[in-house]
């Protein structure tokens, strides 16, 4: 009774007018970052914080974190649908999570049943995105009151699994996803030691005493990074696109597609809750699922409904399954939630066990908004597919104008200083080239929202202890999460050392 008192509570606050509109923009833009090639969810986010922390301005901390997470969370769920638009229409993703719809999605498309195959990734979605809420609503209160046990040392511990999750499985290369989580970390530091009060790596520059600002860091290397890519790499893709015919599925269509969609449902909740599983993953096992279910299998890749239907509604269950280690445990599972994290830190807001007691205005607001955009996005999606399909031929000579400046205006509005500017375009040039060079960035945004926390979890630890660092092997909670944290890391590496391929992770 207690959880469904504070859902009724959370949708008051949806309900209210701003945050509606919030909702409605989120999934709007989302869906429309998703669709447009290369941009992805990360960007998108990334990008976003700045204005909505300008829209916000006027209001109350809570009322304003609330409204920004609202508008944010929209954008990366609405995101992970729109990705299908592109995958089903051109044959190129819209992000990585929707690789796999290319496969059947565009098939499918080529044989006139692209309406078919979209409205089905809709209702797909939708379908996934209630059951990853109710989820997230059954589990949220009783993980925060397991987490409530936890002390410095298990803190210490859940967040170096929130680093080796990410680190094992992001990128082609291992050492490269380690390299970037030790920059992230190095990053981290720079500022004034808040424990000592020394300042670290500043070289005397008054600057950068408060340290590097998240939000500079991280529009820098997703949206800037993109826009050097798509300049330096004349990356001005225009595949063919598939025309769209009937928009509404055949009866047929749904039959084949229900069951599907409900594993998917399941299987990519579940891969979501696990840190740095993410939504790629969630839709590669769906797919490789469908096809051991099915009847005629030969019929992957030559455009099985199925081969839609269980990847899309996985890849949008894992972003919902995504928001539980981060809301209850504070851990971001991806790079995604890792920005969303950054953005309730911006506002004083600290993701984790306290947060449902502290705040619960923005844990359950925040819940029963996804409720509404879930519902949004299939009103607005099944009608305005041949919409969305428009702004895939967006030109980039109109676009990478557009990223520039709400990156550079952004950035000044929330910090105010001409030397973010220029870190926002070393980190543009830096994003560039770490990607060009198949670094993967997520791994270092993670390491640089969680670095100054595992820092001040582990002092606290030894100070509680008097120093001795057995305190994380003897507490059984901390062994067994640095136990999984070590599994997390050494089973991808024996896997590669056998010769077997490691499915990769991360929104793109």
């Amino acid at each position: 009774m207690n959880t469904l008192q504070f859902l009724m509570d959370g949708f008051s606050i949806a309900f209210q007018w701003q945050n509606i509109l919030f909702a409605f923009v989120g999934v709007l833009i989302g869906t429309a970052v998703g669709v447009l090639p290369g941009i992805g969810p990360m960007s998108g986010v990334a990008l976003l914080i700045p204005v909505t922390a300008t829209l916000t301005a006027g209001l109350p901390t809570e009322a304003a974190a609330a409204s920004s997470i609202i508008l944010l969370a929209g954008v990366y769920y609405g995101a992970m649908y729109g990705g299908s638009t592109t995958s089903i229409l051109l044959n190129t993703p819209g992000e990585s999570s929707s690789v796999v719809t290319t496969l059947d999605g565009y098939q499918m498309a080529k044989q006139g049943r692209a309406g078919s195959a979209l409205s089905i990734a809709a209702i797909g979605s939708f379908a996934a995105g209630i059951i990853s809420l109710i989820g997230l609503v059954l589990l949220a209160e009783p993980l925060s009151n397991v987490a409530l046990q936890f002390g410095p040392a298990e803190y210490f511990s859940l967040m170096l699994l929130g680093l080796a999750a990410v680190s094992g499985l992001a990128g082609k290369s291992m050492t490269k996803a380690l390299m970037m989580t030790v920059f992230g970390l190095m990053l981290g530091t720079i500022g004034i030691d808040a424990v000592s009060g020394i300042a670290r790596f500043t070289y005397d520059i008054p600057v950068l005493y408060s340290g590097l600002e998240f939000l500079t860091i991280a529009v820098g290397l997703f949206a800037l990074g993109e826009v050097f890519k798509t300049v330096l790499e004349r990356d001005h893709e225009d595949g063919t696109m598939a025309k769209i015919g009937r928009i509404l599925p055949t009866r047929q269509d749904l039959k084949e597609s229900a069951a599907p969609i409900l594993r998917g449902s399941f299987l990519g909740f579940f891969i979501g809750v696990l840190p740095g599983a993410g939504a790629t993953l969630a839709s590669f096992f769906s797919y490789i699922g469908e096809k051991k279910f099915s009847k005629n299998p030969e019929q992957f890749g030559k455009g099985a409904i199925a081969g839609v239907a269980g990847p899309e509604s996985a890849n949008n269950a894992a972003s919902g399954g995504a928001m539980i280690p981060l809301l209850t445990l504070g851990i971001p599972g991806s790079g995604t939630t890792a920005i969303l994290m950054g953005a309730l830190i911006m506002y004083n807001i600290q993701p984790g066990p306290l947060l449902f007691d502290d705040h619960p205005e923005v844990a359950w607001g925040l819940i029963a908004s996804m409720f509404v955009g879930n519902l949004m996005l299939l009103i607005l999606n099944m009608p305005l597919v041949k919409v969305f399909a428009k702004i895939i031929q967006t030109p980039k000579k109109y676009l990478l104008p557009i990223i520039i400046a709400i990156s550079f205006f952004g950035v000044y509005a929330v910090q105010y200083t001409t030397f973010d500017l220029y870190l926002l375009l070393a980190c543009g040039v830096l994003g560039y080239l770490l990607t060009k060079n198949d670094f993967p960035v997520a791994p270092l945004v993670l390491a640089l929202v969680l670095g100054p926390m595992i820092e001040n979890n582990m002092r606290r630890a030894l100070t509680i202890s008097n120093g001795e660092f057995s305190t994380f092997v003897t507490n059984p909670i901390s062994l067994v999460l640095l136990l999984i944290a070590a599994a997390w890391l050494l089973i991808p590496l024996l896997l590669k050392l056998k010769g077997r391929s490691v499915v990769l992770n991360e929104e793109g």
